[in-house]
């Protein structure tokens, strides 16, 4: 029994009989596929009412003039990166000094829409090393934190998309403070799959990121 790598096929042998069937190789997403992004709660009072306008007059002091699109990188400076319990609501949100990538895609996704800003949320499926993912599995097992993001040398990550015009996106990485490269890559870091995931998008309503064309509601392996 082997594996022809060029063909993915399974060939057994037996003599001087071979059978052949194909193996369906896993999408990196696989995982994830199903998954919805995070989302901040309300509890309908003033309590998450006024953290939420707090956000947004927040950004737009941060913003001090420069164009709407500009990435709100105020965001990853005031909250660290790490583990964060769900559901959330606003109140506590902006209490905490830590978030995870879905809180923090959150509220870029919040203060881009009060700007006028079309924005969608953006699901991800990046590639590290097994030493990376093997040191964040220790450090969130430390507070009994889901682990279900990693797999092997993989994760799930969150951000936000904004339409700059025509259907043209930009990918905001709210966790660390930098527009994603729409180009392939290899290595530390590299993005494999993408998906714009909102309800207010159509399903199949296609936007174009670099020479990528994404269909909402729908995995898109990058390289």
């Amino acid at each position: 029994m082997y594996l022809d790598a060029v063909s993915n096929t399974l060939i057994n042998t037996n003599g001087s009989a071979k059978t052949a069937r194909t193996i369906e190789k896993k999408a990196v997403f696989e995982y994830w596929k199903d998954w919805q992004p995070s989302q901040i709660s309300h509890h309908g009072g003033l309590c998450c009412e006024i953290a939420r306008e707090w956000i947004t007059a927040t950004d737009f002091s941060s913003l001090n003039g420069d164009g709407i699109f500009t990435g709100p990188r105020w965001l990853r400076q005031k909250f660290n990166w790490g583990a964060s319990r769900f559901p959330i609501h606003w109140c506590e949100a902006v209490r905490r000094d830590t978030l995870d990538c879905g809180a923090l895609a959150a509220l870029a996704h919040e203060v881009f829409t009060v700007r006028g800003v079309k924005s969608s949320r953006v699901q991800l499926v990046q590639k590290f090393s097994a030493l990376a993912t093997s040191q964040w599995t220790d450090s969130w097992g430390k507070g009994n934190e889901p682990l279900a993001w990693i797999k092997d040398d993989l994760i799930y990550h969150e951000g936000c998309a904004i339409d700059t015009g025509d259907k043209n996106i930009k990918v905001w990485d709210a966790s660390a403070g930098w527009w994603v490269d729409s180009k392939p890559a290899d290595g530390y870091g590299a993005l494999l799959a993408i998906r714009l995931s909102d309800f207010n998008l159509r399903t199949g309503e296609s936007f174009k990121w670099g020479e990528h064309i994404i269909k909402a509601d729908e995995w898109l392996e990058t390289s």
